[in-house]
């Protein structure tokens, strides 16, 4: 049975990969974290837990050898100098162990994008990457379909919104609406993940989606699903390129528990409309692990929404 370790594997994407490779029984299954007293009360009984300090790559190493580890899935949030080389340090321990032979680089949704604030960290784990031996993938999701269905629905998501504000029936919508956008529940991603990791060839780029659509479209759902009509603005690119964008009434209260300055919030919402309008988070079938494993039945997006509408 091959050894899987999920760097970052009791946090927002990585906690359902470990609940999903745990279920498979086809895996063991090794979470990587930095803290020694880590609560893993939600995790797995199967699954083990293990510190490691990310700097010391000789150590991380010794710890993937020591265990085993076949494929090692990185899903730490890669948003900062400080995670991307964690990432790079793991990558580098992976290639010196005798015994990791696959990795997946943190992504976990846009598709490759040069503009985005994280490319520089994207670009210096692949390069690490090509310098391997490493058999390598990233995963593309679109945008994450949780956010749309709290919050009843399971997650380890963060609350976010986006465009719909659920609760008080007003949408900002990017663009006009009627650019393709694909939406994936989390443990739907992980439900991938673990089909995938017995392919016998990675290509460098992996896509799956739960369900693609328009924003239009999606709050057309939401209307029938609420049974009221919403209160509807657009964002022209232009907007968003300045950084503007129309507050929703649940920004108030995101604004105030987010880590960032308001300002960068804001920012990084505005960013969030580009990328929708530019196709970023929009998943074609052709090439999908959607295609390759139709058995599996992603989460839609009218699903989500009665979840969360309960």
């Amino acid at each position: 049975m091959k050894v899987v370790a999920v760097a970052g594997g009791t946090g927002h994407v990585g906690r359902p990969i470990v609940e999903s490779l745990a279920q498979s029984q086809s895996f063991k299954v090794l979470v990587l974290g930095r803290k020694a007293c880590q609560d893993t009360s939600g995790l797995p009984a199967s699954a083990v837990y293990t510190q490691v300090d990310y700097d010391n790559v000789e150590a991380l190493s010794q710890i993937l050898k020591h265990h085993n580890v076949h494929t090692l899935i990185c899903t730490i949030q890669i948003t900062d100098e400080t995670a991307s080389s964690a990432q790079v340090n793991l990558i580098r321990a992976s290639d010196s162990s005798s015994t990791v032979k696959r990795f997946i680089v943190s992504a976990w949704g846009s598709l490759p994008n040069e503009e985005s604030p994280a490319a520089a960290f994207q670009a210096a784990s692949i390069e690490q990457l090509r310098r391997t031996n490493l058999e390598w993938t990233r995963f593309a999701v679109g945008f994450f379909l949780d956010y749309y269905g709290m919050p009843n629905i399971k997650t380890h998501l963060p609350m976010l919104t986006f465009a719909l504000d659920i609760p008080h029936k007003k949408a900002a919508i990017p663009g006009t609406g009627d650019e393709p956008i694909s939406f994936t529940y989390t443990y739907d991603v992980a439900k991938f993940v673990a089909a995938f990791l017995d392919e016998t060839e990675w290509e460098e780029l992996t896509v799956c989606y739960g369900e693609r659509t328009t924003w239009n479209s999606f709050l057309k759902i939401a209307e029938e699903v609420s049974g009221q009509p919403f209160e509807v603005t657009y964002d022209s690119v232009e907007s968003l390129q300045r950084g503007a964008v129309s507050e929703l009434p649940s920004h108030k209260a995101e604004l105030v528990a987010s880590p960032f300055p308001e300002a960068i919030t804001k920012q990084l919402l505005a960013i969030l409309g580009i990328w929708a309008v530019n196709g970023q988070f929009d998943i074609q079938h052709n090439g999908s692990l959607n295609a390759k494993y139709p058995d599996i039945k992603p989460m839609a997006v009218r699903d989500a929404l009665l979840i969360g509408m309960k």
